[in-house]
């Protein structure tokens, strides 16, 4: 909490020493936690600004800087070569960390100063120095105890004493309790002590309680050097030997309090945040986090989150609560306008609700009506208008307005636009798509925070709960105008209007079907996993002679690596490893049953959690109804969540005895399957262009064998299976961007082994290695990869120059036009196959979308004619060099319809 000073008319400045303490956030949060999407470790990032927020919050400064160091060379390295020379260099996780706060930091309208030759302590003195003559109270928040000579009455040292969510206030009494000593007799203290981290030598024998001894004895560490000599001890003798040392300890120690700067205190006054520019910053370092957000935004000298924001000029809504009777007039006076649609709903186990819907037009008017009060009237002229093609409509997350709007009876054509689909094309690589969000980048606007659940609900103030939503339907209609240009720009608006939303079409009609599951099947399953997971511990309690925790990582640590004393792992902050690649290491580097036990208790686990989500997704109609999103992989590709159908595994035998819980529902007939041959070794061979690779699938021959035979220059017949095995891995690793290294572990080889199997498979499959390549060079030209159909991936980190940035966004380059381009042909065939389903008016229906297979639910006498659909349609996607080959399957239930 602030002290005394913050109830004082003192102006109140606070001063932060950036390196410090991101270095301190870096080490106080796990780095494997927080990353980008591109590679990014972002976790000094997050612990500063989350200290920064918590500080503010709590200080009410008035003014503010932070000081960051600008390299090793300083005066005190040139005066002493071997200051700091102990350090090791900065983790590689932490590199581009500093850099990237300072860009928060600009945002929020901090100054930042970073002076050559001078640390950021030096800097911090300056100001700190000056401030206090001109009658303020300064906060100093650093790591670095060096500081603790400018405490004053007026000058606190916030010190982090647990990462960086603690900080101890250091006053003159604090200082005297904790040494003995005053403020400025902490650098005579520091000098005798020396500093190990700074690689400042102390003397022989004298600890930090002779140091302190010494000082109050004499008063100051000069004193103590001129009357050295009657210090008759060991130590004295030391002291005198070690003399000149000290000596230049005390001049390093001390800080510099008049650095020439390009500010004063009266200009680091704290100014209002750009929210725009923060939040496009914030969005990319993919900080999602609300509370973390809220926090950060309510230091805002401005004003707190929503009560800040003004709205835009030209935007102000004219909007009118609708009661019975008045929405068909009002659709009628806007019969020809374009207008923006937001709605509170709610959607759960395959049935929702919409409970409030706001309409917007650019004119600035904008209704607000309940769905339940409308009369015949209204209702009639409500679903005519949303079933008019020719009347547009611009929406945010179209599926999911399309899936419950069903649910009353309405169907909906005319969506122009779909923000979050618009949003997700211009930058696919962002984690968020949230209304709120973009309208703070895109438009500058902001909007009413979201309650918890994510909804609006009408409470006591019904009005201004009714005016926040129509001013999201019209933030939702200009976002829609602000996204056409940026979509042209990037090449995409086709891509949105002819594949994606179609599909979202598609996809919320299947939603809303669901699959049919076998609940005693699926109970069953449950049960016989508990029992496995069961056994496995009582295994693993025998194996060692007594219970334990097997999910607890510590108790893990000590029984394999001091009971049994098994081969350490890899390292980590918390120990030595025990996740499953080092538990598969342990397994077999020695003999004992542990690993294995744990492995199988881990999987066994996983697979009963799994099941145990499925059963509580069924739903009163006896069908599981998961969720698709177009929005989440950056490839391009459908993601499946509540339930995750993707997470059931495939090619395990558990995992094929869980698919039989899916099964054919009644008044259908069978369960037909239907997925693409190698499509991403085919998309490969087409856009490298490779005549061997090609003439491999046009052979008819195995493809894998095919191309063993070739790399390792043997008969077809003379390819063994770990060659095939090999030669397959390296195929479907190469479109995925995979590395000699990553090859290596994968096949279990050595790295070199490894890199001499690529090299070799690039000698016979020379267009492969140039495509490859190619790519890469472009990429980095134009700053993004593009699909068949143009679907583009920017990647600003392919000139980085942070290695590690620079090296995953080229495995990024490498995977996203062939995985991208496999996903989009998977989304024309689904396109394709629906709309001959309803043109030859058959009952069959589209379900799933899961890792590139097709789920239809066949109705009675119609599965040759489907079968022979689904191959036409999907085969003539698009035309490749290696032509799409269509696997068909069918049955009662989902895995006895795999092919």
């Amino acid at each position: 909490m602030a002290d005394n000073a913050s109830k004082t008319n003192r102006p109140r400045l606070m001063l932060l020493d950036g390196h410090s303490l991101a270095y301190r956030a870096f080490f106080a949060l796990p780095a494997e936690n927080f990353s980008t999407t591109t590679g990014q470790t972002t976790n000094a990032i997050y612990g500063f600004l989350s200290m920064l927020a918590n500080t503010l919050r709590d200080e009410a400064p008035t003014h503010l800087a932070v000081a960051f160091d600008v390299s090793r060379k300083t005066w005190r390295s040139e005066r002493f070569t071997e200051y700091k020379a102990n350090r090791s260099s900065s983790p590689d996780e932490f590199k581009g960390q500093v850099e990237l706060i300072g860009e928060v930091l600009d945002t929020m309208h901090v100054p930042r100063f970073a002076v050559d030759g001078f640390e950021a302590d030096d800097v911090i003195a300056t100001l700190a120095t000056q401030a206090e003559a001109e009658g303020w109270d300064v906060l100093i928040v650093t790591g670095d105890r060096d500081s603790f000579q400018l405490i004053t009455d007026h000058v606190t040292v916030l010190y982090p004493t647990k990462g960086v969510s603690e900080l101890t206030r250091f006053t003159p009494a604090k200082v005297e309790e904790k040494y003995g000593l005053t403020p400025a007799q902490y650098p005579d203290f520091a000098a005798l002590r020396g500093d190990p981290s700074d690689n400042l030598p102390g003397i022989p024998g004298v600890g930090e309680k002779t140091a302190a001894k010494w000082i109050n004895q004499f008063g100051s560490f000069a004193e103590l050097a001129e009357r050295a000599g009657e210090i008759k001890t060991k130590a004295g003798q030391n002291l005198r030997d070690h003399l000149p040392a000290v000596t230049l300890n005390r001049q390093l120690t001390e800080l510099v309090r008049d650095v020439e700067l390009n500010a004063v205190p009266d200009d680091l006054e704290r100014r209002p945040y750009d929210r725009q520019a923060l939040a496009v910053i914030l969005d990319a370092l993919e900080f999602r986090h609300q509370n973390f957000r809220d926090r950060l935004l309510a230091a805002d000298p401005a004003g707190g989150a929503a009560e800040a924001a003004e709205a835009a000029p030209g935007v102000d809504v004219d909007g009118s609560v609708l009661a019975s009777g008045e929405l068909a007039p009002w659709l009628a006076a806007h019969a020809g306008a374009e207008l923006g649609l937001a709605t509170v709903d709610t959607w759960k186990l395959g049935a929702g609700n919409v409970s409030e819907i706001a309409l917007a037009a650019a004119d600035g008017t904008a209704a607000w009506f309940d769905p339940t009060q409308l009369d015949a009237a209204d209702e009639q002229a409500f679903a005519a208008w949303l079933a008019d093609a020719a009347r547009p409509k611009v929406v945010h997350d179209a599926k999911s307005l399309l899936r419950v709007f069903a649910e009353h009876g309405w169907s909906a054509d005319g969506i122009v636009m779909d923000t979050a689909l618009a949003a997700y094309l211009v930058k696919p690589g962002r984690r968020g798509f949230a209304l709120e969000a973009l309208a703070v980048e895109y438009l500058g606007r902001e909007l009413e925070p979201a309650t918890e659940d994510g909804q609006l609900t009408l409470g006591a103030d019904e009005q201004a709960e009714a005016d926040a939503l129509m001013r999201q339907a019209r933030a939702v209609l200009d976002l829609g105008e602000a996204f056409v240009p940026k979509l042209e720009e990037v090449g995409s608006l086709e891509l949105l209007r002819d594949m994606e939303l179609p599909l979202s079409v598609l996809l919320a009609r299947m939603e809303r079907s669901g699959i049919a599951a076998d609940r005693e099947h699926l109970q069953s399953m449950e049960q016989q996993f508990a029992d496995a997971v069961q056994h496995a511990v009582q295994e693993a309690h025998d194996a060692v002679g007594h219970e334990f925790n097997l999910g607890s990582p510590k108790q893990l640590q000590e029984i394999f690596f001091g009971e049994l004393a098994l081969p350490k792992t890899k390292k980590t902050k918390t120990g030595y490893t025990t996740d499953a690649d080092a538990l598969q290491w342990l397994a077999d580097q020695t003999d004992h049953p542990l690993p294995v036990i744990m492995l199988r208790h881990r999987e066994q686990s996983k697979l009963r959690s799994t099941v145990e989500g499925l059963i509580k997704t069924i739903a009163p109609d006896g069908r599981i109804h998961t969720t698709f999103s177009q929005i989440v992989a950056a490839t391009g590709r459908l993601s499946s969540t509540d339930p995750n159908l993707q997470n059931v595994p495939v090619r395990t035998d558990e995992g094929r005895a869980i698919r039989r819980g899916f099964v054919v529902g009644d008044g259908y007939e069978s369960l037909l399957t239907a997925d693409y041959s190698q499509i991403e070794l085919r998309v490969m061979a087409h856009l490298s262009e490779d005549a061997g690779l090609i003439e491999a699938f046009t052979s008819g021959e195995d493809l894998h064998d095919t191309v063993a035979s070739q790399v390792f220059g043997v008969d077809r017949t003379d390819v063994d299976p770990e060659m095939r095995r090999k030669i397959k891995a390296m195929s479907y690793g190469l479109a995925y961007g995979l590395s000699a290294f990553g090859l290596s572990g994968q096949l279990g080889i050595e790295a070199g082994e490894a890199r001499k199997l690529m090299d070799t498979y690039f000698e016979r499959f020379g267009g492969v290695r140039d495509y490859l390549r190619r790519i890469v060079d472009e990429a980095r030209e134009t700053g993004y990869t593009e699909t068949m159909l143009g679907r583009r991936r920017y990647l600003p980190d392919l000139t980085s120059d942070n290695r590690q940035r620079r090296e995953m966004a080229e495995r990024m380059a490498l995977n996203a036009p062939i995985q991208g381009t496999a996903a989009d042909i998977v989304k024309l065939a689904m396109l394709r196959v629906d709309e001959a389903l309803g043109a030859a008016s058959l009952r069959t229906r589209m379900l799933l979308q899961v890792h590139d297979e097709i789920v239809l639910e066949v109705a009675p006498g119609e599965r040759e004619d489907v079968e022979a659909l689904v191959r036409r349609e999907m085969a003539a996607a698009v035309r490749l060099r290696a032509p799409l080959d269509v696997s068909v399957g069918w049955g009662r239930n989902w895995e006895s319809a795999a092919h």
